[in-house]
C-alpha cells in the first residue's frame, strides 16, 4: 500500500511538472505525461492487489450470507483459489507480454516499454499471495487484518 501511496505521489508530482511546464514556462515536458500514465499503471495494479488482500474487492460471496455455513465455506475456498488462478495467470500472460516488448524503448522516457507490464506482473504475484493468505486463515479459521484500518 506504502507503494501506491508513493506513486500516487509520483503521479501528481508528474502532471503537476506538466501543467506548470506547459502553462507558466511555455514549454511542455514531453517524458511527464508518459511517466504519469506509467505511474497510473503502478498504483492501479497496486491498488488491486491491496484490495485483494484487504477483501476490498467486488465481492463473489455477496450472495453466500444466504447460505448455509458448510456451503458458504467451500464456496469462499473456491473464490480463493480462483482468484489465486487469475493472479497466476495474469503474473505469468503479463510476464510473457513485457518479454515481447523489452526490446522497445518508450521514446520520451528511454527505458523499455516492458516497464508497462511489470505492475501487472508484480500484481498478479501478490494477488496469488494474497489469495494463499486467505485461503490459509480460512483452514485456520482466524480473519485477514486489513493492511489500512
Amino acid at each position: 500500500m506504502w507503494l501506491g501511496v508513493a506513486g500516487m505521489v509520483a503521479l501528481v508530482s508528474a502532471v503537476s511538472w506538466q501543467v506548470f511546464g506547459r502553462y507558466v514556462l511555455n514549454n511542455t515536458p514531453t517524458w511527464a505525461e508518459s511517466l504519469a500514465l506509467l505511474m497510473v499503471l503502478w498504483v492501479t495494479m497496486l491498488g488491486t492487489a491491496v484490495a485483494v488482500r484487504d477483501a476490498g474487492h467486488i465481492g463473489l460471496e455477496s450472495m453466500l450470507v444466504l447460505a448455509s455455513a458448510p456451503l458458504r465455506r467451500r464456496m469462499e475456498y473456491l473464490i480463493h483459489a480462483l482468484v489465486l488462478l487469475f493472479g497466476l495467470a495474469m503474473a505469468w500472460n503479463c510476464a510473457a507480454m513485457a518479454e515481447s516488448v523489452w526490446a522497445y524503448r518508450l521514446p520520451t522516457l528511454r527505458i523499455s516499454e516492458g516497464w508497462k507490464y511489470l505492475p501487472a506482473v508484480l500484481s498478479g504475484a501478490l494477488i496469488a499471495m494474497f489469495s494463499l493468505e486467505h485461503i490459509m486463515a480460512l483452514a485456520q479459521g482466524v480473519e485477514v487484518e486489513p493492511a489500512w484500518k
